[in-house]
């Protein structure tokens, strides 16, 4: 069976903590994405800030251009290493319901794999398919 580094995606651009709002957002939009990594100087992953983040927990409530994404990231992150197999990964995902899982090795970041990088995988694109299943289904309300 496959593992995720041979699917996941390396190429990252990441912020910094005191990196800002505008800064994340501009990174999204050339590199056509919808998350980015939040790193320190060492590369340690600190959070992950969203498009999603960004619009309801950003420039909804804050200033765009003075307000770091340490205040709107997602700090509680679920990740793999890059020896997890394709499997591990999808059901993190969907029982989290995460689109984007970041793959750490010491600690560092390396790469994240996507529902995407799953579903271009033909043995892993059912395990993407019911990942993205559990992910899309809405909680029922009491």
């Amino acid at each position: 069976m496959k593992n995720v580094r041979e699917i996941m995606t390396t190429d990252l651009s990441v912020c910094q903590s005191n990196s800002t709002l505008y800064d994340a957002a501009s990174l999204m939009r050339e590199n056509n994405v919808g998350a980015i990594p939040i790193c320190d100087e060492n590369g340690q992953l600190m959070g992950m800030v969203t498009d999603r983040d960004l619009t309801v927990r950003g420039y909804a409530n804050h200033n765009p251009d003075t307000t770091s994404v340490d205040q709107v990231m997602s700090d509680h992150l679920y990740h793999v290493t890059p020896e997890s197999g394709l499997e591990e990964a999808s059901q993190i995902m969907a029982e989290h319901q995460i689109r984007r899982l970041p793959v750490v090795e010491n600690g560092k970041l390396i790469g994240i794999v996507s529902l995407g990088d799953l579903s271009l995988d033909e043995k892993s694109d059912h395990a993407a398919g019911v990942a993205l299943n559990d992910i899309s289904e809405r909680p029922e309300v009491h």
